[in-house]
């Protein structure tokens, strides 16, 4: 049981943090607190047959990639939907920004 819920820590999922507005690095004067949420974890290495083959043309270089361009074999475990924030500035003005939180995890 021990090493199934260990296991369960590190899937794909969704966390959450207790953070200042300012401290989001948006450029926003505000003391409010805001819970942001975000996907952790890990995914499966191999897990469509397009993964499966992309991996291997990578090892064999038979994909050309520019320097600056990442492709990727692996899924990873990135947010499939968004929430959107809303918050008073130290000024009282509301803002809202869009897109801000994750609602929901996958291994894409």
């Amino acid at each position: 049981r021990r090493a199934s819920s260990g296991n369960r820590s590190r899937e794909c999922r969704l966390r959450m943090l207790l953070l200042r507005v300012k401290d989001l690095g948006l450029g926003y004067d505000s003391e409010e607190m805001v819970l942001f949420k975000y996907c952790s974890g890990s995914c499966p290495t191999a897990r469509t047959n397009h993964d499966l083959t992309l991996s291997v043309l990578l090892q064999r270089s038979e994909i050309p990639v520019l320097a600056e361009e990442k492709i990727f074999s692996d899924p990873c475990c990135r947010p499939t939907q968004y929430e959107d924030v809303a918050f008073l500035d130290d000024s009282h003005r509301w803002h809202k920004v869009e897109k801000l939180s994750a609602a929901a995890c996958s291994c894409v």
